[in-house]
C-alpha cells in the first residue's frame, strides 16, 4: 500500500475539530437551541490546557466537561476555547485547547466525534495564553461597539417617514428604536457536572 503523503486521518481530525469550533461558536452568540447539550472530553495534560490545579489533582489525564445549564464567559479562539463552569459549587475558569479534544458528544440527537488529541495540521501558538487574552480583548471590543451601536441606534434611524406630511418619527418612534436595539441579556441556571471519562454513546 503506498504511503500517505497528504496525511488524510489530520485533515479529516481538522476538519472535525472546525466542525466543533463552528458548533461552539455558535453557542456563544446565541445560547444552546433546545435540548442541545455537549459532553467535551479532553487531556488534561496536552499542551495550552489552563486549569486550576484543584481539578488537575482530580482529573491528572482526562476529565470530560459538560455544557448544559450553567456555563459563562465561553469565548471561542482560532486554537482555543475558554469556560466559566461550576465543580461542587466552586467556579472555574477553562481554558481548552481544540487539539487537546478527545471526545465532542451531543445525547439529544446521539451525535459523537472521537478525536486524537495532538493530531493537527496546525502547530498551537507559542504563546497559547497570549493569544486567549487577545481573544478576550476582541470579546471586550465587540461588546463595548454593540453597546455603542445600541445608543447611536435611535440617531441613525432619523429617515423620515413617507406620509402625506412627510412627519418626523415621533418620540413613540424613537423610543420603539431604542427599545428594539438593545440587546437581551440571556440566562442560566442550574449546576455543571463534572464527569471522570467520556464515553461514546450508540
Amino acid at each position: 500500500m503506498a504511503e500517505d503523503l497528504l496525511r488524510y486521518d489530520i485533515l479529516v481530525q481538522d476538519a472535525l475539530r472546525g466542525a466543533v469550533k463552528k458548533i461552539l461558536a455558535e453557542v456563544a452568540r446565541t445560547g444552546l437551541p433546545g435540548d442541545h447539550h455537549f459532553y467535551i472530553a479532553f487531556d488534561t495534560t496536552a499542551p495550552g490546557v489552563r486549569i486550576s490545579s484543584r481539578i488537575r489533582e482530580r482529573y491528572p489525564s482526562e476529565m470530560t466537561i459538560v455544557l448544559q445549564h450553567q456555563f459563562w464567559d465561553l469565548a471561542i479562539g482560532e486554537h482555543a476555547f475558554e469556560v466559566g463552569l461550576s465543580f461542587g459549587g466552586v467556579p472555574e475558569k477553562l481554558l481548552i485547547p481544540f487539539s487537546a479534544i478527545k471526545g465532542f458528544f451531543d445525547p439529544s440527537v446521539q451525535f459523537a466525534l472521537e478525536f486524537e488529541p495532538g493530531k493537527t495540521a496546525e502547530e498551537l501558538p507559542e504563546d497559547l495564553l497570549e493569544a486567549v487574552g487577545e481573544l478576550a480583548d476582541v470579546e471586550a471590543s465587540a461588546a463595548r461597539d454593540l453597546v455603542r451601536d445600541a445608543d447611536k441606534a435611535p440617531a441613525a434611524n432619523k429617515t423620515p417617514r413617507k406620509s402625506k406630511r412627510d412627519a418626523a418619527p415621533t418620540k413613540a418612534d424613537v423610543a420603539k428604536g431604542e427599545k428594539e436595539a438593545t440587546p437581551k441579556a440571556s440566562e442560566a441556571g442550574g449546576e455543571v457536572v463534572s464527569l471522570d471519562a467520556f464515553r461514546k454513546k450508540t
